[in-house]
């Protein structure tokens, strides 16, 4: 890995671009979407990274209003809804990389009350940041061929969801299939922390996603 000259100069232009584009984006009508072929996925809207525990962030928690309102419009219009919520057991391997959080059984690893409130979601425990490698998703997906976009909201913008969206995206374009994965950025968000800052990493992901085809709205209406 090498850098050009000045190299925050130029990261500083194509960040304030991309920040101009992002405010830019428009919201997409659920009407648009045919709700037989669409599904909502929801990832780790849970307690563990906004209300309680060592991942648990404030700023995370601002999305729930707008997560717990997209759920309800999906819920209306009878489209397949899905919820992953971080679960590991004690001695989980991703403790390696970060603090013990959302443990098997605990609060921690539960959806938040606002999104339980309107519940219609099928729930998918997941042991690592991507959900994409649970086998309950992947049999959801087969079983249901007839889904060819895919509305992905939650948290981490930078880990979960990320990682989620570029694993789905790749499967089916290994099987020659085309798929429209819409992230909205009013239900997307990450944490602050040191050496991870908010604004760096959700520009980061927004980059990485969109050049690999992810489309971004501002929301989605009812």
């Amino acid at each position: 890995m090498k850098f050009t000259e000045k190299p925050m100069e130029r990261i500083t232009v194509e960040a304030e671009d991309m920040i101009k584009e992002i405010s830019t984006l428009e919201p997409v009508s659920i009407s648009k979407l045919d709700s037989g072929s669409t599904m909502a996925v929801f990832v780790d809207i849970i307690n563990g990274f906004i209300n309680e525990g060592a991942m648990a962030s404030e700023r995370v928690g601002d999305i729930i209003p707008e997560n717990a309102r997209l759920l309800k419009i999906c819920n209306e219009k009878g489209i397949l809804t899905t919820a992953f919520a971080d679960c590991h057991e004690k001695n989980a391997a991703e403790f390696a990389s970060f603090p013990p959080h959302c443990v098997k059984g605990t609060r921690e690893s539960e959806i938040v009350e606002e999104l339980k409130e309107q519940g219609g979601y099928i729930l998918i425990p997941k042991n690592s940041t991507n959900g994409f490698n649970e086998q309950k998703f992947r049999d959801l997906i087969e079983c249901h061929p007839e889904i060819c976009t895919f509305i992905v909201t939650g948290d981490c913008t930078d880990i979960c969801v990320l990682q989620f969206c570029l694993a789905l995206k790749t499967y089916f374009t290994a099987q020659d299939r085309l798929v429209k994965i819409i992230v909205p950025i009013s239900c997307v968000e990450t944490y602050d922390a040191p050496f991870h800052s908010s604004d760096f990493a959700n520009l980061a992901a927004y980059k990485l996603l969109k050049d690999s085809g992810i489309t971004f709205v501002s929301g989605i209406s009812g």
